[in-house]
């Protein structure tokens, strides 16, 4: 698959072949599923577990005598009904994460990745470098390509300082380096912009 690879100032220059392995797979849905419901999953903390009756530490002595003291009769001061006391029927420790296979991980970037090669939402910068780092300036340039709501821009192993720093206030533009590219973010975004590093990393990444 060949795209125009482009300047950020909108400006065409040579094709670049995207590899079909990668930039040309039929998406499934089931596996796109999978791969989201993995990763949001993934970001949720455990539970905290709370003390409950049998976890605080406090005298298992009998208090007050059986009968004659007016009160009803307790065993000890760890009932939930006393300051200090464990809760009743309080929240378990749990994770909420699960295994996936890496191989299914992999597939569900190959299928966002060629969702949006497909659906001409794909877009190749030569670089995302700035000569000056100016958030204006920045927005012009981008609203030139027509990038819709919310573009997502991955670069090479890291983000170009330049662009980071004008990018940073502007609303719905995300940038990530190639190695912290997402199925959920790429789906997530109405247009994905690559560079020509981002593109050689992901090709790397997927078939490594």
């Amino acid at each position: 698959m060949k795209v125009k690879v482009q300047t950020i100032d909108g400006k065409a220059g040579t094709d670049i072949d995207l590899n079909d392995d990668v930039f040309g797979v039929d998406p499934r849905a089931d596996i796109l599923h999978r791969v989201v419901a993995w990763q949001l999953e993934k970001r949720r903390a455990p539970a905290r577990a709370a003390r409950e009756r049998s976890d605080v530490a406090r005298t298992g002595k009998k208090f007050g005598r059986q009968k004659g003291g007016g009160t009803a009769r307790h065993g000890d001061r760890k009932a939930p009904i006393f300051i200090g006391g464990g809760k009743a029927h309080g929240p378990r420790a749990r994770t909420f994460g699960h295994s996936l296979n890496k191989k299914i991980r992999t597939l569900g970037l190959k299928m966002a990745l060629s969702d949006k090669a497909k659906g001409g939402k794909l877009v190749v910068l030569d670089t995302l470098e700035l000569k000056d780092a100016k958030t204006k300036a920045l927005a012009g340039k981008l609203g030139k390509l027509e990038l819709g709501n919310r573009a997502l821009f991955i670069d090479g192993d890291a983000v170009h300082e330049s662009f980071a720093t004008a990018s940073a206030n502007i609303v719905g533009v995300d940038a990530l380096p190639a190695i912290g590219a997402n199925v959920y973010d790429i789906i997530r975004a109405d247009t994905l912009v690559l560079t020509r590093a981002a593109v050689e990393k992901l090709e790397a990444r997927c078939n490594g």
